[in-house]
């Protein structure tokens, strides 16, 4: 176990309703968040990083699973963990959302359902499942109260390297 955890990173980052551009993703504030999201997911595979967790969520989560998948074109001995709260996460979503988040759990390597229905907590042991199997995390966060603080906090109690990327 801490084996794999060596080698593995997991993310947390806001959903579009707390990012400055909302659902934009041609705003060049977006596009930069991406390109760095990449550079930060090489930087952590060149440093021995070859496994990633991702709760896919809408927003960053999203742009993360698409820079990996994007890296892992090159990379391919990366493998892609969904780590889901619960199996009707998307059900809520738009059409075009939840399209998207069913072409990207297709192309993940594992999916892992920490709870089979929602609970007012099973976000949280989402966070706290991934931060547990990791050894850094990334966290698009700008000070915003919400699930990325409280994550962000319980890897750094937990000592977990911290990457922190302003939205």
């Amino acid at each position: 176990m801490q084996a794999e955890r060596e080698i593995t990173a997991c993310f947390s980052g806001y959903r579009p309703e707390k990012l400055p551009w909302g659902v934009d993703e041609d705003d060049p504030r977006c596009r930069m968040l991406k390109h760095k999201l990449y550079d930060i997911a090489e930087a952590l595979y060149h440093s021995g990083i070859r496994r990633f967790v991702v709760g896919m969520a809408r927003g960053c989560d999203t742009f993360f699973c698409e820079e990996l998948l994007k890296l892992r074109e090159i990379s391919p001995d990366l493998t892609i963990e969904a780590a889901i709260p619960c199996e009707d996460q998307a059900r809520r979503w738009s059409e075009p959302d939840r399209a998207r988040y069913f072409e990207l759990l297709s192309q993940c390597d594992t999916e892992t359902y920490v709870s089979r229905r929602y609970t007012n907590d099973c976000m949280m042991k989402r966070n706290r499942y991934m931060v547990d199997k990791s050894s850094v995390i990334v966290v698009v966060f700008d000070g915003k109260v919400g699930g990325t603080m409280y994550t962000r906090q319980y890897a750094a109690t937990r000592g977990i390297e911290v990457v922190d990327v302003r939205p």
